[in-house]
């Protein structure tokens, strides 16, 4: 009885050491990773803002000879009947639509504008450029990660350094980049490398040196 009761006393903290080992081990190769660490954008700009090369259908509310569909110059105008030259880039479709009415009001009673955007150009998108199956642009919808932009161009190609690529962003006018690790995101599931992504954008995935 003594033997056997100093056999338990002897084997419990070398269980409880191999408990602790597992529990590491575990938590060791869980793929729960760091989070890349990139800056947002201002609150603001993450709403849709207007970039040089989008297409805005304008209505005028029962002005059908002003309403239309007008490019956004690169110089960051647009131009419609009764309102020329106006500046569009920076503005929210609502603010250039209220900015509008103003000038309108002058020929108008009661001006009502409603803007949508047609088409993107290329500062509302993202951008994937490098080792990947079909490198192309991603239209920008709210809520767009990594993983998405990743699946919509068809994946990595087999040259791809998965785990060097990074993301190119502009942070008041200013140029930023972060590494995002593609490799730990597709191959392991570290779901802490899909970040969100916001309109102009330019994911970067390099190739392999070897």
């Amino acid at each position: 009885m003594r033997k056997a009761m100093r056999n338990i006393t002897v084997r419990m903290p070398l269980a409880t050491l191999l408990l602790a080992v597992f529990m590491i081990s575990g938590c060791a190769s869980s793929g729960g990773g760091v989070p890349p660490v990139c800056p947002q954008p201002d609150a603001r700009l993450q709403d849709y803002v207007i970039g040089a090369g989008d297409t805005l259908e304008i209505f005028v509310w029962r002005n059908q000879e002003l309403s239309g569909t007008v490019p956004v110059r690169p110089d960051g105008k647009i131009s419609i009947s009764l309102v020329e030259d106006m500046v569009a880039v920076g503005k929210t479709p609502t603010e250039l639509a209220r900015d509008m009415e103003e000038v309108l009001s002058e020929y108008l009673r009661i001006p009502k504008v409603n803007i949508l955007v047609a088409a993107e150009g290329s500062s509302n998108q993202i951008q994937v450029i490098g080792s990947v199956v079909t490198p192309q642009s991603i239209a920008y919808r709210d809520g767009i990660k990594v993983l998405d932009v990743v699946v919509a161009v068809g994946g990595l190609d087999e040259f791809a350094a998965g785990n060097r690529s990074h993301i190119v962003r502009q942070i008041d006018d200013r140029s930023t980049e972060c590494r995002v690790r593609l490799d730990n995101l597709l191959k392991d599931g570290d779901m802490s490398q899909n970040i969100n992504m916001y309109p102009g954008d330019v994911l970067i995935v390099p190739e392999s040196r070897f």
